[in-house]
């Protein structure tokens, strides 16, 4: 199906297909980083392939996504799509959500190591014939506890469709492809995202209208055309020329077959609702009849208070994960991966120390008081800062992240102007008020006590 995206979705990298594992063939020659047996390609994108693999040392099947730096072409929009889906999917852990287990890189290539889903995608199933009322509310339940899962965390799909559902062994439905994802921090002053990006088929129609749209509510849209096709064998909206078809979506005009239930059509009408104010929420959906027959809530963290899970996950942004950590080492840094512009040796530099977070930023604010006017400070987030100089001939982002209970990590980044100025602060300056004895060493593999600064 043709896809429309700002960034060319033809060269999003291609979802972890499913394969059967027999299919297999594995050397130890073609061991990964010494722990993962490369086997059979199972499919290929316009700049990443997907090979099935084995972890050597547990024996357990993955997806490795391969995603080869020149074939980006140094496309921008590309390599933001590519940051932005490692941070969503080393974020989410769902049993309806495909699993990102690590990321791993060299000068060239990027490696995505993703579970391995063997039951193919949901759209091969489906294209076979229509599924029961039954059956295809039990996978638009899972579907939902995914997509509930996300926005509860700020994410937001905006590319579902059945072929990116897949089934595992057990014939449970997993979510995939995050390519086209979008966090909270994308949307704009006035609340709503302005990308153009999806399946023409189940995009929402404020898409269409390019007036700006909420997240939320275009995955939902999505998610009843995807009800639809499950339940009707064809999509609701379809036409041979595509702007007749973008009329129908921006009309809602569609018809239910008669073998579907008088609860399912109502359903599938507060699904497919054109005025985004009045379609159905998720918190609705979970209320209603047709939906809740044979529901069960998934046991995880969409069950708690809102407030808890977003004050839950503003602590995580301090907190280092194994990609953060990846990220310290030069040779695995995805940013000069990406980008050929990138110097982390004249325009970035970390330490860790033992302080907690606040205190470091309240030494930081000690340095600009003693400056008496001569750096001015913006508190960025809870511990984050920007300093600039007085003159503007320079301008400085500093943060905190939380390491263990013991230490933390301090970043800071020339974002503007005289690179000499940015090296005296921080050196002569703010890193002795930070650390006046002798550092801690983050590495690949740990903490070291016995060295004195964090390689960049």
């Amino acid at each position: 199906m043709l896809e429309m995206e700002e960034a060319s979705s033809s060269h999003r990298p291609a979802p972890p297909p499913a394969a059967s594992a027999s299919a297999m063939v594995l050397s130890p020659e073609n061991a990964l980083f010494n722990k993962y047996e490369i086997g059979k390609l199972l499919g290929c994108g316009a700049f990443a392939k997907v090979y099935h693999a084995r972890n050597i040392a547990t024996g357990q099947s993955v997806a490795v996504k391969v995603i080869n730096k020149s074939r980006l072409s140094n496309n921008a929009n590309l390599m933001a799509n590519i940051k932005r889906e490692i941070s969503i999917m080393s974020r989410l852990s769902h049993p309806h959500i495909v699993r990102l287990f690590e990321v791993l890189a060299t000068k060239r290539k990027i490696y995505f190591i993703l579970e391995f889903v063997k039951g193919g995608e949901l759209f091969t199933k489906v294209a076979k014939g229509r599924f029961s009322e039954d059956l295809g509310r039990k996978y638009f339940q899972q579907l939902i506890s995914a997509v509930s899962y996300c926005h509860i965390r700020g994410v937001y799909h905006r590319d579902l469709k059945p072929e990116n559902l897949l089934l595992d062994e057990s014939g449970d439905l997993k979510v995939s492809d995050f390519g086209l994802s979008a966090l909270t921090d994308q949307v704009r002053a006035d609340g709503l995202l302005h990308t153009l990006c999806g399946t023409p088929a189940y995009v929402a129609p404020e898409i269409l209208a390019k007036k700006g749209y909420d997240g939320a509510k275009i995955d939902v849209w999505s998610c009843g055309v995807v009800l639809f096709v499950l339940t009707a064998g064809y999509l609701p909206f379809n036409d041979p020329n595509l702007m007749n078809m973008y009329k129908k979506i921006y009309k809602g005009e569609f018809r239910c077959p008669k073998w579907m239930s008088p609860d399912l059509k109502r359903f599938l009408t507060r699904l497919l609702d054109t005025n985004p104010e009045t379609r159905i929420t998720i918190d609705e959906m979970k209320r209603d009849p047709w939906f809740r027959k044979g529901y069960r809530e998934i046991k995880s963290r969409e069950n708690e208070d809102l407030r808890d899970v977003l004050k839950e996950e503003e602590k995580k942004l301090q907190d280092l994960n194994a990609f953060d950590i990846i990220s310290f080492s030069r040779g695995l840094d995805l940013s000069g991966l990406l980008d050929e512009k990138f110097k982390a040796v004249e325009d970035v530099d970390r330490l860790t120390a033992e302080e907690s977070p606040v205190r470091v930023i309240e030494k930081v604010e000690e340095v600009v008081k003693a400056e008496n006017g001569g750096l001015q400070l913006r508190r960025t987030k809870e511990c984050g800062v920007e300093l600039e100089g007085q003159n503007g001939n320079f301008a400085v982002a500093l943060e905190v992240y939380r390491l263990t209970e013991r230490l933390v990590v301090v970043e800071v980044k020339r974002k503007a102007g005289d690179a000499k100025a940015f090296s005296e602060l921080w050196k002569d300056k703010i890193r002795p008020a930070i650390l006046p004895q002798p550092e801690l060493q983050v590495s690949s593999s740990g903490v070291s006590s016995s060295s004195y600064s964090v390689s960049c």
